[in-house]
């Protein structure tokens, strides 16, 4: 008997552990999450889970650098500036440049250990810099975000560090790197693979090794951790053509990339930008019934630049306007629509509204119309 118990406590404790472990796996597994947003409209193209709150690491530091770099557009500082750095800085842990409390850097090469090398020490010289310290520079980090339509991010720190208060989504991400790569300054931090600061005495490089080779690249980054995985925004164009992809929570650092460039050459292969327009006979003035005015013209509100297949059909165009408007009419009033269609599928649609102001015929006005219709016979 004693035999048996023993055997089945045996056989329990194994299933437990089996349990236990398979739990263990399935709370620790990463979530992949991939998006391709084409850059100029910030159409997404492609995606998967890319609207889903995921812990993201150092991505962090994407939002520090747009930070950076707008207070650098400002006049805040610029690349030659000499910053000090303070105690908080030289105690960040993780990958660091090694500034020491009080040490003298300039913002060029800050820029070079955050971009470039990842340093938390550099970003929190620069963040401290932007807002006096971390905590307010947080703020201004969420609230940009909040300004960017980033709905599915939340910062607490300005490294990036694992925690379950902070998170992102592949298409915030993807947001981020838009603005990003309007600044011709990063780029050309993001574009470097590797370099020397502080007297040649340290060395950084660049995570996103496809810096080096692939056509077009602007930038922007790579990064890991245990809880985000192998994670990479990368943004590249050719010829009139820009494509941000993002790759968040791989399991290995090379899939990452190879996803990435998938779905790069996918938007630059199978798609174009192109800004919709009509023929003016679908703009004519149209007619005002019982105005001081017999028509009005009309204009479109606003044309955007859509993303379109290139194996796709023509844009048609379909215009919904009324035979004429009774008086009054309103500068500005909407009354009618345009839609731009590629085969049954709408892409896009905007109003059409008056271009001036048309009052109503009085007897006043009657009476002058008559008499310069006398006159000029």
């Amino acid at each position: 008997m004693k035999k048996i118990i023993s055997a089945l406590s045996a056989v329990v404790i194994f299933l437990l552990s089996f349990i236990y472990t398979g739990a263990e796996e399935e709370k620790n597994a990463l979530t992949e999450a991939y998006l391709l947003m084409e850059a100029e409209t910030g159409t997404v193209l492609s995606q998967e889970n890319g609207y889903v709150q995921l812990p993201c690491g150092s991505m962090n530091k994407l939002m520090t650098m747009l930070l950076a770099a707008e207070a650098m557009e400002e006049g805040a500082f610029d690349k030659n500036t000499v910053l000090t750095a303070s105690s908080n800085a030289s105690t960040q842990r993780g990958a660091v440049i090694w500034l020491m409390p009080g040490e003298e850097i300039s913002v060029d090469e800050l820029l070079k250990g955050l971009v470039i090398g990842n340093a938390n020490d550099a970003a929190m010289v620069l963040a401290e810099k932007v807002a006096g310290n971390e905590e307010e520079f947080v703020g201004m980090m969420n609230a940009r975000a909040f300004e960017l339509g980033m709905r599915n991010t939340v910062y607490r720190d300005c490294c990036g560090y694992d925690s379950e208060e902070q998170y992102s989504c592949a298409y915030d991400i993807a947001l981020v790197c838009r603005e990003l790569i309007r600044y011709d300054t990063m780029k050309e931090y993001m574009t470097q693979w590797l370099t020397r600061i502080r007297n040649d005495a340290t060395e950084v490089v660049n995570e996103n090794h496809l810096v080096r080779t692939y056509e077009g690249m602007l930038g922007v980054k790579a990064c890991h951790s245990e809880k985000a995985g192998f994670c990479a925004a990368l943004a590249a164009e050719r010829g009139d053509s820009r494509y941000i992809s993002i790759c968040l929570g791989s399991s290995d650092k090379d899939s990452r990339f190879t996803k990435c460039k998938e779905l790069l050459s996918s938007g630059f292969s199978l798609y174009k930008v192109t800004t919709p327009s009509f023929s003016t006979e679908f703009i004519k003035p149209i007619s005002v019934h019982g105005g001081v005015d017999s028509a009005v013209e009309i204009q479109a509100e606003g044309l955007s630049s859509l993303v379109v297949p290139k194996s796709g059909e023509e844009l048609a165009t379909v215009v919904f306007l009324p035979e004429y408007l009774d008086a009054p009419v309103r500068k500005g009033q909407k009354i009618g629509t345009v839609g731009f269609y590629n085969g049954e599928t709408l892409l896009y649609q905007t109003d059409l509204t008056t271009s001036s102001s048309v009052s109503d015929m009085t007897f006043k006005h009657a009476y002058k119309r008559i008499l310069y219709i006398m006159f000029k016979k």
